[in-house]
């Protein structure tokens, strides 16, 4: 089955500025992006090595538009709490100004949820985001605050965003690949990630940056989409913001949260 094959790939990795003149303040910002696929920019053009980094995520496209005086891209697709705690982390230069991170999808089993959800009844569906809403609630918030102090103890007086995650699919056009029931499945699960990371975040301290508002009416499936549906070439594309997405959602929630 074609759906399956593709979003088995999944797995493993599972404003126009005003001036020409950078905010002042970024002139001696030290920022370092760290996170999993939404923060590589999976889903847009231009991605490259196997932590599929492209220069339309939201992290590039902020270092650009503001030139900090270094930036440090260690985001990866795929990346876990632990891939942040173990290879992330160590590799941040001390003394940050700014740290970015998208966290706790993949944790929560973001591509095999998916998978069940192209492949199998709405029961079934609903039932694997179920799974993956007990461990959010029950085993993820360890995870993100163990997550949060490593990076707090590198980076002890840097401003911290963590952003959230869009929620998938537009659920009023009846034309899309998976079922209504199904996207609404889906978005609760995501707005549940989002409920737990908000929790921990604000707990350690941190700027917690709402994506849904912007990407309202945008999901896959919408007649504007920001995020893609199932995609074939590449398949880690699939549901991930593309590049409107990064841009026009990621880009000013970051922007709005980085000062």
């Amino acid at each position: 089955m074609r759906a399956a094959t593709v979003l088995a790939s999944l797995v493993t990795t599972s404003a126009l500025s005003l001036t020409l003149a950078a905010p002042a303040q970024a002139a001696s910002t030290d920022y370092v992006a760290l996170g999993d696929s939404y923060s590589s920019g999976v889903g847009a053009p231009g991605q490259s090595g196997t932590c599929l980094r492209s220069n339309y995520s939201y992290a590039a496209q902020w270092a650009k538009q503001n030139s900090p005086t270094s930036f440090q891209f260690l985001a990866c697709g795929g990346a876990t709490t632990d891939d942040v705690l173990n290879t992330q982390v160590p590799a941040m230069k001390s003394g940050a100004d700014l740290v970015s991170i998208t966290i706790g999808g993949n944790d929560a089993g973001f591509a095999p949820t998916v998978l069940t959800c192209l492949t199998s009844s709405d029961s079934a569906c609903a039932a694997k985001v179920a799974e993956g809403k007990a461990y959010v609630s029950n085993t993820l918030p360890g995870k993100l605050d163990s997550t949060y102090r490593a990076i707090r103890a590198k980076a002890p007086d840097a401003r911290v965003v963590v952003l959230s995650y869009p929620l998938l699919f537009d659920t009023t056009r009846v034309l899309c690949e998976m079922s209504i029931a199904k996207r609404r499945s889906l978005n609760s699960g995501a707005q549940a990630l989002d409920d737990v990371i908000k929790s921990r975040a604000e707990a350690a301290g941190f700027v917690y940056s709402e994506v849904r508002d912007e990407f309202a009416g945008h999901g896959a499936c919408a007649s504007r989409p920001w995020v893609n549906g199932l995609t074939v070439i590449p398949p880690q594309n699939s549901y991930h913001p593309n590049s409107s997405g990064y841009t026009s959602g990621y880009l000013p929630a970051f922007a709005g949260s980085a000062s």
